[in-house]
């Protein structure tokens, strides 16, 4: 038996990367997932995509209905989808870049959980896994908008844990360091050298290795953790 046996779960930015690796492994222990993404997503046993933009509320809307009305339910929702975009320091970064990383890595996690969580009270139960980042936890000097996000995400998973535990929807964060995945490998070779030289492990992680974070959070396992963050990142926050 999977750890999701009977589980229905919606998984965004689910195209590649992290978020194919949750949808990927979430299928295998189980679930029925459907896999969001503005990017062509590829079907496989168990997964269903969906094309979603975060940013939409009517595009959030229309994928929680549909699942609901097919399944009755959703059981999980894991709030992958992110953008870096902007690099910059405050004094380097457009108005309309940090708009849009926002909009994408703050606001579509809200938008997600204002969807789903009439459906889990109705089931009187659900599980939320937001992606913050090791940048929303720390500064760093650069990526202004991409930690103003995650930041806001950290502490928005938070609020909702508070909010809505008494009716049994618990809301975590995962908080990666450098993993490898595209939007990683896209960075320069210089950047990722000097992260992996300051991680206490001394490599990129893989995105098997959040999944199986996502699955524990996602899973009856975690069944008394709600507004925690936990982080992977090969140490690097420990220093």
């Amino acid at each position: 038996m999977g750890k999701l046996d009977g589980k229905i779960a919606l998984v965004t930015g689910a195209a590649q990367g992290i978020g194919r690796a949750v949808a990927e492994l979430f299928a295998e222990e189980g679930a029925t997932v459907y896999a969001g993404d503005v990017k062509p997503v590829a079907a496989a046993q168990r997964i269903t995509p969906v094309t979603l933009d975060v940013t939409s509320a009517k595009g959030w809307a229309s994928a929680v209905d549909t699942i609901v009305a097919k399944h009755g339910k959703l059981d999980i929702l894991i709030n992958n989808a992110g953008i870096v975009r902007a690099y910059g320091q405050v004094l380097d970064t457009e108005l309309d870049d940090f708009t849009t990383v926002v909009s994408v890595n703050l606001t579509g996690t809200f938008i997600g959980m204002k969807a789903a969580i009439p459906a889990m009270r109705k089931a009187g139960k659900g599980s939320i896994v937001n992606f913050s980042s090791i940048w929303g936890n720390v500064g760093v000097g650069g990526a202004a908008a991409y930690s103003a996000g995650k930041g806001g995400v950290r502490n928005l998973t938070k609020n909702a844990a508070v909010s809505y535990a008494a009716e049994n929807i618990r809301v975590n964060s995962v908080h990666p360091g450098l993993i490898r995945t595209p939007l990683v490998e896209a960075q320069s070779d210089e950047m990722n050298a000097g992260i992996i030289a300051a991680t206490p492990m001394g490599r990129m992680g893989t995105p098997r290795e959040v999944a199986n974070v996502c699955l524990f959070l996602a899973s009856d396992d975690s069944s008394f953790v709600t507004g925690s963050e936990l982080v992977v990142d090969g140490g690097y926050l420990a220093q």
